[in-house]
């Protein structure tokens, strides 16, 4: 029997004004994703993604101490026990980025990985952090990972995580294929500019050098006050010849989904034997520099 999964990606815009109270900001953006994780549920999808830090907008294009306010506790605050409710009510796996507090003054750019039973599996923090003009302030906000790259065992798939900026590196890439991941899903909030060429380029070459599927999501839209760009949407599938399967439009919201045959990483690999041929002996002036 062939091992095809159905995913599905929420591209959005944030649900309201920014000046609004952090809570109504929360529930008005969680609001808008229900209604998307409903449309997921009753489309058959079995793993579901959203963007980066989806409760809210992309508030690190400034550097303010008012949005400390946005974390939560991961597995135990309110959205993540939200989360495992509808993953339970539809068996579908969900994976939910969110502003991680793990204790006060210690904050993290974090997804959840929710199993198809409503069971919190764990999470992954982003490793790699930008800080970067115009409006890429997330020293200010986030600590650096300290979980590694794990991999999650779900009832559909061997699932990984990278977070926005961690798709310039390949290394944690690497690791995750090696880690045993057959999915590979890249929450993100990035705007039109410099880096938009690499969008449908770094990542498809992952896919290609560690023969797993990639998941990538971008947020929609411009975001006043701050308006440092379009984020320009365009969330896509590719498979392991980093080829697209799905692509969502710029600049619209969206549920886009894609079914994945995962048999298709086996008949890849044994293709072209990157894992069999790689020398990690040969590498290790690289953890050096």
């Amino acid at each position: 029997m062939p091992r095809i999964v159905k995913c599905g990606l929420i591209q959005a815009t944030n649900a309201c004004g920014t000046d609004e109270k952090i809570e109504t900001i929360r529930e008005a953006n969680i609001e808008k994703h229900l209604g998307y994780i409903d449309q997921a549920g009753q489309q058959g999808v079995q793993i579901l993604c959203m963007q980066e830090i989806f409760t809210g907008p992309y508030f690190c294009a400034e550097q303010n101490k008012r949005w400390y306010d946005a974390v939560e506790a991961i597995p135990n605050g309110p959205t993540t026990k939200l989360m495992q409710e509808y993953a339970k009510r539809y068996q579908m796996v969900i994976i939910v980025p969110l502003y991680e507090e793990e204790g006060t003054g210690i904050y993290y750019n974090t997804a959840a990985v929710i199993d198809a039973d409503g069971r919190y599996l764990g999470k992954y923090r982003k490793n790699h952090i930008p800080h970067t003009a115009p409006g890429f302030w997330e020293k200010f906000y986030f600590k650096p990972g300290n979980l590694g790259y794990p991999v999650f065992e779900t009832r559909y798939a061997r699932v990984g995580v990278y977070i926005c900026y961690d798709r310039h590196f390949p290394e944690g890439a690497r690791e995750l294929g090696l880690n045993g991941a057959e999915i590979v899903f890249n929450p993100s909030a990035t705007v039109a500019g410099l880096s938009e060429y690499l969008w449908k380029l770094e990542q498809p070459a992952h896919a290609v050098a560690n023969g797993y599927f990639i998941a990538a999501i971008n947020r929609v839209g411009y975001e006043a006050p701050w308006n440092i760009g379009e984020f320009y949407g365009q969330s896509y599938f590719c498979n392991p010849r980093g080829q697209f399967l799905a692509t969502a439009v710029r600049d619209k919201d969206a549920l886009i989904t894609a079914e994945l045959d995962l048999d298709q990483i086996r008949e890849v690999r044994n293709t072209w034997q990157f894992f069999r041929d790689r020398r990690p002996e040969t590498y290790s002036g690289i953890a050096k520099l």
